[in-house]
């Protein structure tokens, strides 16, 4: 008789975005004459910059030609993309990555949800908390969280590491000892991040316990301050430890197109295993490449046109960021983050839960954002904004978050 994957069954409830889009869609059947402004899911609003629309049609126009045309991509993506991305990403920091080293996908939550395939099942996993849920999720599907204690919010065999205003929502060195250990800097949800001082701890710990970090950077592009970390490569000692994801979908707009790559260099070994050669292995046997035409597109994001274009991008949404963060501050809410990401993490006002203050905001305000709660138990009491909507559309919401007050 065919059986199911019992730890799926432990999953609780939904996945968070997909709860919160059944209310808003709930919401608005209900009252389809009020105009909802979302500062919710981190999904971006301005269309793809000119450089790489002029990069999609000649690209596509390529596949309509016998003598251009491409089939199914290398495992690890064209090299002219990673050419790029070496040179730009990483060179440019004083950074050495291999061509090698760096494999293209279809963004960065797919890889941030696949890397554990290559991990036995018996490793400890510490992740923040608050948390990208996915980092949770995927090692839950796996078997290596044990069960969700619902009074607790937690899973049994992960380790968590409080990430709490008292320590500028920054995770603090474990008690327990992790095997693997998930960190995002810029931070998603809190916004906040670390200076490269800071990193460099965890890469010396990591090196001292035999630890893998695998580290999320998909907003190093929002980075305005000097002393945080572009890439955890720039700390001695990380390729001996570190797993780089980076995404195209904030810094360039691939949300809708998708794109991003993993880096892992071959310095990183484990059980005397190259774990180069494990994720070369799994993405040659699970994955079949990412389309020709987003890659080109990918490619022109590092053009001297591109790079304008999407700094510009940046620029706009960083705008957005900080109009909500000194908006509410003013209107006397307490807020984090904003400054080197495009999140800003609110503390909820008045004593309410988080999923309160979500249907307050939704119902008295017609504001859609994130409950903290939903990142783990320490985002209780917290929510999470995103200044990825239309500069307008963010006025209007800061003025209608005054009025609620």
């Amino acid at each position: 008789m065919v059986t199911v994957n019992e730890n799926f069954k432990r999953l609780p409830g939904s996945y968070l975005f997909s709860t919160i889009g059944k209310k808003v869609r709930e919401y608005k059947a209900a009252n389809p004459d009020k105009k909802v402004i979302s500062l919710g899911i981190g999904d971006v609003t301005l269309p793809l910059c000119k450089t790489v629309t002029d990069a999609l049609h000649k690209a596509t126009d390529e596949m309509g030609n016998a003598e251009t045309f491409h089939g199914y991509a290398p495992d690890l993506g064209y090299e002219f993309l990673r050419h790029a991305i070496r040179d730009k990403d990483y060179a440019k920091r004083g950074v050495d990555i291999a061509l090698d080293e760096i494999f293209i996908s279809d963004g960065a939550k797919s890889d941030s949800g696949n890397i554990q395939d290559i991990f036995g099942l018996n490793n400890r996993v510490a992740v923040c908390d608050p948390v990208y849920p996915v980092y949770v999720d995927s090692n839950a599907m796996a078997g290596r969280a044990g069960y969700f204690n619902k009074e607790e919010g937690k899973w049994t065999d992960l380790i968590y590491m409080p990430c709490l205003a008292e320590n500028g929502f920054a995770p603090q060195l474990p008690e327990e000892t992790p095997d693997i250990i998930y960190l995002c800097f810029p931070n998603n949800p809190t916004g906040t991040t670390i200076k490269k001082s800071e990193l460099q701890k965890w890469v010396d710990y990591a090196n001292e316990n035999h630890a893998v970090i695998i580290y999320d950077a998909a907003y190093e592009a929002y980075i305005s301050e000097e002393d945080v970390a572009h890439s955890i490569y720039e700390c001695e000692g990380a390729k001996k430890c570190a797993i780089e994801l980076r995404s195209f979908s904030k810094n360039a707009g691939f949300t809708g197109t998708r794109l991003g790559f993993t880096v892992i260099p071959k310095e990183l070994v484990v059980d005397g295993t190259s774990v180069n050669g494990l994720w070369a292995r799994r993405q040659g046997s699970k994955f079949n490449g990412t389309a020709y035409i987003i890659q080109r597109a990918g490619e022109a994001v590092y053009s001297k046109e591109g790079q304008q274009e999407t700094k510009e991008q940046i620029a706009y949404y960083m705008r957005n960021a900080k109009i909500i963060r000194d908006s509410l501050a003013d209107a006397g809410f307490t807020v984090y983050g904003g400054v080197n990401a495009p999140y800003i993490w609110l503390s909820v006002p008045n004593g309410l839960t988080s999923w309160e203050f979500f249907d307050k905001l939704l119902t008295e305000a017609d504001i859609v954002g994130t409950p903290g709660s939903g990142f783990g138990p320490s985002g209780e009491g917290y929510f999470r904004l995103t200044a990825f909507g239309k500069y307008e559309d963010t006025l209007e919401a800061v003025e209608r978050f005054k009025r609620l007050k």
